[in-house]
């Protein structure tokens, strides 16, 4: 039976209602099967469980087998005669707290019951982190594991997608179970009890250009059977046991693959390391109320979630001009504050709205960014966009992390007519100068590509395109500018140089209070002060 395609059903919570859930399998089974196995992830049980005895006693029959996983309450663990796994009927069959059920065609299921434990507090419908490790044990001397199916969600799974409506994993979910998909890098993950449906992008499980290709693992969150918004309760798919799949099909990456949403910032630890988040260091706020043209605004220490967090970023070698507290920051070209991360015309810019996107501590590339940061960053460039959008231009990013020790995210606009010969101009003007550009997925985030240190350049183009290139040697310093500024694109190379492009101070305040003023309707920032 070694690489027979093996159709699958998977069904969210239950509880209790077994004539609809039995009903509804025999149809579909009928219609598009045989299916070869129907998996319950959430509550098989629930408050009213009478319509179990008939299939209990036998008068009533379950159509396929059926695996179950266990109590997501302890009020529910009375409903399963042996808490380590049992037959509860004929085709009904609970796997147990947690373990890998190897099928006979070779597919391989791990499966985890219950709720991450509150401390060290375990019952019969908990688990803790000794379950993970023993889990992660088992992965690796058996390998490839097609399928995961757990109670609860991981808490990190929606980072680089959509969320769903109406629930909120990176509140509910596990971050324990987080570091298990992480870990173990599973084909599917399917899981219950928030009672919503969610179908994630499939989500990449290696860095590119950094190692192989691997399978990439698609999560599907399903909704409790019978919930009234009608979302899907019921899941069917087709699957090939890994260890039976062409190895080049097996690692083929779907166009709309992102990268993982997990990392060791966002996913549980060993308790004896403890198993606080990544943070940011210490924070500074501009007071953006000051009066147009005051230079020196005011800053004070704290705000956000208040005092220090666990990993500080790196002190600057000397003196910093882009640190928002630094005595060298030309404050009068500082457009928006945000808590993280602040908005500035750029000095010397190819046009009048080249604008700067930067930390407000010291941080050298978007690698070493905490998480906090990164999200405000990319909150900036979302409002970005629709403000240049709205003027018919559209919105190049590029990034140096080369002779420069604070990170610096230019923003130039470019007309909508020209951002269509970009990625040419980027492509000619790197063989010319022999730069090894590469274009990486859509998708991908530059951090899962380099390393926190890695000397690089990174450009966003608006059509989609991420270029990369892994400095070695020397690189030109002005290259992002030389594109940009060539005839087919914005046609002012005199312009290339940065330094041969002086404005008065006068000149600059005039210009920013302009770029202030247009970009006070997408200004998020101030959504944020009205709050308060």
């Amino acid at each position: 039976m070694s690489g027979k395609v093996e159709k699958i059903l998977v069904s969210g919570d239950v509880e209790g209602n077994f004539d609809q859930l039995f009903k509804r399998v025999s149809s579909v089974n009928k219609k598009s099967g045989p299916f070869s196995m129907l998996l319950c992830v959430g509550n098989f049980f629930g408050q009213d469980n009478s319509q179990w005895l008939p299939y209990k006693r036998g008068d009533s029959k379950v159509p396929v087998p059926t695996y179950i996983l266990g109590p997501s309450s302890a009020d529910l663990a009375s409903n399963y005669p042996d808490l380590k796994g049992c037959e509860l009927c004929e085709n009904v069959i609970y796997l147990g707290p947690s373990g890998i059920y190897p099928s006979s065609t070779g597919l391989k299921m791990m499966y985890l019951s219950g709720m991450e434990a509150a401390g060290s507090v375990k019952d019969a419908s908990t688990f803790t982190f000794d379950a993970i490790s023993s889990l992660e044990t088992q992965a690796t001397n058996k390998p490839a594991i097609d399928i995961l199916i757990t109670s609860q969600w991981p808490s990190a799974v929606c980072n680089y997608a959509k969320k769903p409506d109406g629930c909120d994993p990176e509140s509910s979910g596990s971050s324990m179970i987080s570091r298990l998909a992480f870990k173990v890098r599973p084909r599917y993950h399917f899981a219950g009890t928030v009672g919503a449906y969610y179908e994630r992008l499939p989500y990449r499980n290696h860095k590119v250009l950094h190692e192989g290709a691997r399978p990439v693992t698609r999560f599907i969150g399903l909704a409790k059977l019978g919930n009234p918004g009608k979302q899907k309760w019921l899941y069917a798919f087709n699957i090939t046991p890994m260890k039976a799949c062409e190895p080049t099909e097996l690692v083929r990456q779907p166009s709309d693959a992102t990268e993982c949403p997990y990392t060791d910032s966002n996913v549980a630890r060993p308790p004896k390391q403890g198993s606080g988040k990544s943070g940011g260091g210490t924070q500074f706020f501009y007071d953006m109320n000051a009066k147009t043209g005051d230079d020196r605004g005011q800053k004070r220490k704290g705000g956000g979630d208040g005092g220090e967090r666990k990993r500080l970023p790196p002190k600057p070698t000397g003196p910093c001009w882009f640190c928002l507290a630094s005595p060298e920051v030309e404050k009068h070209l500082v457009v928006s504050v945000g808590n993280h991360a602040y908005l500035a015309l750029a000095k010397g810019g190819l046009v009048s709205e080249h604008l700067l996107i930067l930390p407000i501590t010291h941080f050298q590339s978007t690698p070493d960014l905490d998480d906090d940061c990164r999200q405000e960053i990319e909150k900036y460039k979302v409002a970005l966009k629709a403000m240049f959008k709205k003027k018919e231009k559209r919105t190049v990013f590029f990034e140096r992390n080369y002779r420069s020790q604070h990170l610096q995210v230019q923003v130039v606009p470019v007309p909508a007519e020209a951002a269509l010969h970009l990625m040419e101009m980027f492509t000619d003007m790197a063989e010319s100068n022999t730069i090894e550009l590469d274009e990486i997925p859509k998708l991908s985030d530059i951090s899962q590509i380099a390393p926190p240190g890695t000397p690089y350049f990174y450009a966003e183009l608006p059509t989609g395109e991420k270029l990369y290139h892994r400095v070695k040697k020397n690189f030109p310093l002005q290259f992002g500018r030389e594109v940009l500024a060539s005839p087919p694109i914005l046609n002012v190379t005199e312009r290339i140089d940065w330094r041969e492009c002086k404005s008065s101070k006068e000149e600059e305040t005039r210009l920013r209070d302009r770029i202030r003023e247009d970009f006070r309707p997408y200004d998020f920032t101030l959504e944020d002060d009205d709050d308060d």
